[in-house]
């Protein structure tokens, strides 16, 4: 672990008296390397120093003739390596922007404090701090092409993972969401991220998400046959609703297979505007009339809106992760969740909470009513061998834990 005394800290602010605080309680935390800038500009000159430039900035956001969020964009100018603390009297909103501003520029951020700051509290977000590693060769993410992913799908090599749901009142496991992965022969398991926005683009969405489909009914039946009674889950891009083909592909699929059509939820996902929606619109309710179950995916973000629920018969909800995570204790993303909560209510939809991460999420949920939980406080994606012997350990835990009957942590 590096000694406090070896950790160079700058502290930006314009405030003389705030300057000489701060070196205070940092000296009295062990931390003597410690230079001070009343202004941006000679910051920035620390900051792009060959030897000794800053591991910590402390930064105050507003200040004169250079602001902090300005600042922060000349840091990403010249590399900055190091790491953010916001020290500031600005409003907690204005603070949450900033820092998933740091956080978007892919400057670490340790984290932010009010004035007048808590030597405990500065003292904590400084433990945080860890030397940078040095990157791992190949670490950068690889880009696939088109004819990359065209092979993947005709050789097989998409697979299914399953990440549960579960019903936050019981416990009960209630259904899954199908998340495809690429096991690549060379590359190992490769994340939709890097292949998803490939297929839209190169018009190759419909052969995926056939394929994707097809191998979630096939498990779905399969866990039927075992009297696992289980809703299974298929995100649908909305590229995929640009042809009535698709309507026939999963009516047939399912009729084939011998799944019901409710034990099936298209979650539809908008990565970017449709030019045409009468194809969509006249699918997704046919779908509807056929008993499949739509659920409109990541709430509140992207193009999936207040619109949408207007003019889609959606019967599912799912409330976003980042309003979901750390809501019992963030005002701004609470109000943004009990705000869907409630919109779901009125409109008689069922709301999947995503992005349940902790205990104090799983709380949350249980205060406010919500229905099912989907997120690693449950349990992470899983190959569909796995999932008999997790419900039996999570059943247990359910009992163990006290996670439901109304007894809160």
């Amino acid at each position: 672990m590096t000694e406090r005394s070896e950790v160079r800290i700058l502290v930006l602010d314009d405030e003389d008296f705030m300057l000489k605080l701060l070196k205070r309680i940092l000296s009295n935390l062990g931390f003597t390397s410690v230079t001070l800038c009343d202004s941006g500009r000679a910051a920035l000159e620390r900051a792009a120093a060959a030897d000794g430039a800053p591991n910590v900035i402390l930064l105050d956001l507003n200040m004169p003739e250079m602001d902090g969020i300005e600042f922060v964009r000349h840091l990403v100018d010249r590399r900055y390596a190091g790491s953010l603390i916001l020290v500031s009297g600005e409003d907690e909103r204005i603070l949450q922007t900033t820092e998933k501003l740091v956080r978007a520029h892919k400057i670490p951020i340790l984290g932010y404090l009010h004035k007048p700051v808590k030597p405990d509290a500065l003292a904590a977000l400084l433990e945080k701090w860890t030397p940078p590693q040095a990157e791992a060769k190949g670490s950068t993410k690889k880009v696939y092409v088109a004819d990359d992913l065209r092979a993947a799908i005709e050789k097989g090599e998409l697979v299914n993972y399953y990440q549960p749901k579960v019903a936050v009142t019981t416990g009960d496991v209630v259904g899954v969401e199908t998340l495809v992965r690429w096991r690549h022969p060379v590359d190992g398991i490769i994340f939709p991220d890097q292949f998803i926005s490939v297929a839209e683009a190169a018009g190759l969405i419909d052969a995926l998400t056939q394929v994707v489909l097809t191998a979630a009914i096939t498990q779905a039946k399969a866990w039927q046959d075992a009297q696992l009674a289980l809703r299974v889950a298929v995100n649908v891009s909305m590229d995929n609703l640009a042809s009535l083909n698709f309507l026939n592909f999963v009516a047939d699929a399912t009729a084939t297979l011998g799944i019901a059509p409710h034990n099936v939820v298209l979650e539809v996902t908008e990565s970017r505007l449709m030019q045409d929606t009468r194809a969509p619109l006249e699918i997704l309710t046919r779908l509807r009339l056929k008993r499949f179950r739509l659920s409109i995916d990541d709430f509140g973000t992207g193009h999936s809106s207040l619109a949408q629920l207007r003019d889609i018969p959606f019967d599912e909800l799912k409330i976003d992760q980042g309003f979901v995570h750390r809501a019992w204790k963030d005002e701004t993303l609470r109000a943004m969740y009990d705000a869907s909560l409630a919109l779901a209510r009125q409109l008689g939809m069922e709301v999947v909470a995503e992005g349940v991460e902790d205990r104090d999420d799983w709380d949350l949920l249980r205060r406010t009513g919500c229905d099912l939980a989907q997120g690693a406080f449950v349990s992470p994606p899983m190959l569909p061998e796995h999932l008999p012997g997790w419900i039996e350990s999570w059943r247990e835990r359910v009992q163990k834990e006290s996670l439901i009957a109304g007894k809160l942590k």
